[in-house]
């Protein structure tokens, strides 16, 4: 049965702290659902309402996008490990750059990772959990470095010229603002 809540408890809070990844979702009112997985020390918890997340580098740059146009978000979480659970955080997703006041701040939160680009902070409107007992139990083996590894044998110029060819606007032409100079 599902339950809802204005803002993460104390649990919730401790359960999101044990997963390993997470599931990122975002829609434009006309276009393409999309779903992303995430993984790696990416995910920070602000307060019970309020996280964020630091995006790294990837093949297209959709929920910045998304989130630009209107700013709908979920990020999902669900247990591979001991008690079934899923938890989803439903609200408002901005996006946050280098270039943006809020970036040092936030940054500070998280390790420095080759091939960042923006921060997604969402301000949790809904907290939704369900039993997840359908879900298969895995076992964590480790993180994967190999979008780390890539970042690094990009550089910094590499990762420039990725963002301009791949970043830049959506599968449905949605603009992410990645490159602005404002």
């Amino acid at each position: 049965m599902a339950k809802f809540y204005p803002e993460l408890t104390e649990s919730l809070q401790q359960f999101i702290a044990q997963q390993h990844l997470f599931f990122t979702a975002t829609a434009p009112t006309e276009g393409r659902i999309n779903l992303s997985p995430k993984g790696i020390d990416t995910f920070r918890i602000l307060n019970p309402q309020a996280v964020a997340y630091l995006d790294l580098t990837g093949s297209g740059n959709e929920s910045s996008a998304h989130l630009i146009e209107n700013g709908r978000m979920t990020i999902m979480f669900c247990s591979f490990q001991g008690a079934p659970l899923i938890l989803r955080l439903y609200g408002r997703g901005q996006v946050i750059y280098p270039r943006d006041v809020a970036w040092q701040e936030l940054a500070s939160l998280f390790p420095p990772i080759p091939g960042t680009r923006q921060i997604i902070k969402l301000a949790v409107e809904l907290v939704q959990t369900s039993c997840g007992a359908g879900v298969p139990l895995y076992d964590f083996v480790t993180d994967r470095d190999t979008i780390i590894d890539w970042a690094i044998r990009k550089g910094k110029d590499g990762l420039q010229d990725y963002w301009h060819a791949k970043n830049q606007v959506s599968i449905d032409g949605l603009p992410t603002h990645l490159l602005d100079e404002s």
